[in-house]
């Protein structure tokens, strides 16, 4: 088939919206399907790239005068250049991944063009209102208007798809849509073979891990006042990997709380680092509270990894408490602390929880997903109903 992907977010940016796009793109290129990207550009200039067998088409972009990591395409800019790639490569299917820019931009052209188009969730209000020069009070106001917005561009897609069962009963709770749970989907036995490298340099060390932007509702200062209450003779360490606009904030906060020398700002690394981390990781810890199925947990999750997380959203789908890991109430740091040390003490509960985890991730196995998107594309390509199957 011919498949055309918008995301408004895509690789180098860091985030479970991005990484999923470029796993589906890479995913059903190596199936032999003929895949187009259309997102913003990463510096700037419009330009015309190759991943693999992926073309990706980015679209010249600005930076967001308060986040310089953050880059947009206008919409005047977007809809010529949907409508040019749509008429170019005449898709049989066009799936996007946002409402606000690119995916408005390819839904239209699809109409237009009398393409049909798929459409997935990753939005939430939490994730975007950060951004926004709202003042508090307004910002109820203002996430109730983007989920009607959301609706008026998503209403008229052949199928809506949410990575969890959570993220689609979020979705018809605020907008009265219908949607079927797809998990992103990952390639767990990479994570597992890395993790099995690390296990022998990692045996001696306590670490705890947090992959992900260094965001307000990522809550990563919870996190560094959990790790704080450890006591020092612990030997626990903190490795943060991501970068974000908080990140001199919680700089700062780590040298006000005494730890500095006890957590280590990573920043963006590379895919080769990553699966390091996670091998040398004792405990994954992931304190978001907006978070609609959480790639970077079920990553750690692959590489048999217990998990601490915040008891919020999707994230207890993926946690079970006293099996794989346990949640916690998001805001009690001692509950947090506490859920830590205990994990951090207890060589023998982190390999069986690190098990549990294994088995757990086996279900949002990469394949899976990448063979139901196919049967969504080819049902929705030649016009026939497409089947919501149950979460």
């Amino acid at each position: 088939m011919k498949i055309v992907i918008g995301a408004d977010t895509y690789p180098p940016d860091v985030n479970g919206a991005a990484n999923f796009s470029q796993r589906l793109a890479r995913g059903l290129a190596a199936r032999g399907h003929r895949v187009h990207v259309l997102c913003a550009s990463s510096t700037g200039p419009q330009t015309i790239e190759y991943d693999g067998d992926v073309v990706v088409h980015r679209i010249k972009s600005f930076s967001y005068r308060k986040y310089e990591t953050l880059r947009f395409a206008l919409p005047w800019l977007v809809t010529p250049e949907a409508q040019r790639l749509i008429a170019q490569v005449r898709p049989d299917v066009v799936h996007i991944q946002c409402h606000m820019l690119i995916g408005r931009g390819l839904a239209r052209a699809s109409q237009r063009a009398g393409i049909p188009y798929i459409a997935t969730n990753h939005f939430m209000p939490e994730n975007v209102l950060g951004y926004a020069p709202f003042p508090d009070w307004v910002k109820p106001s203002v996430g109730r208007w983007t989920w009607r917005d959301l609706a008026s561009v998503y209403g008229a897609a052949d199928l809506i798809t949410a990575p969890t069962a959570r993220a689609v009963q979020l979705l018809t709770d605020a907008t009265g849509l219908y949607a079927e749970p797809v998990s992103c989907g990952i390639d767990s036995d990479r994570y597992w073979r890395a993790a099995q490298h690390a296990n022998g340099r990692a045996a001696d060390e306590r670490t705890i891990l947090f992959v992900g932007r260094l965001d307000p509702e990522k809550r990563i200062d919870e996190l560094i006042k959990a790790h704080a209450r450890l006591p020092l003779e612990m030997g626990a360490r903190l490795e943060i990997v991501g970068d974000g606009e908080q990140r001199q904030a919680l700089e700062r906060q780590a040298i006000d709380y005494g730890v500095w020398d006890r957590v280590a700002f990573r920043g963006k690394i590379s895919d080769a680092e990553l699966l390091d981390a996670y091998g040398r990781a004792t405990v994954f810890c992931m304190p978001g509270i907006a978070e609609l199925q959480s790639l970077v947990t079920l990553e750690a999750m692959s590489a048999g990894r217990p998990v601490v997380a915040a008891d919020a959203m999707a994230l207890p789908h993926l946690v079970h408490s006293g099996h794989n890991g346990w949640l916690y109430t998001p805001g009690d740091v001692g509950e947090l602390a506490m859920r830590l040390s205990t994990l951090l003490t207890d060589p023998e509960l982190c390999r069986r929880m690190g098990r549990h985890s294994r088995g757990l991730v086996a279900q949002h196995a990469l394949g899976a997903t990448l063979d139901r998107f196919e049967e969504i594309y080819q049902a929705a390509g030649a016009r026939t109903p497409v089947l919501l199957r149950a979460a």
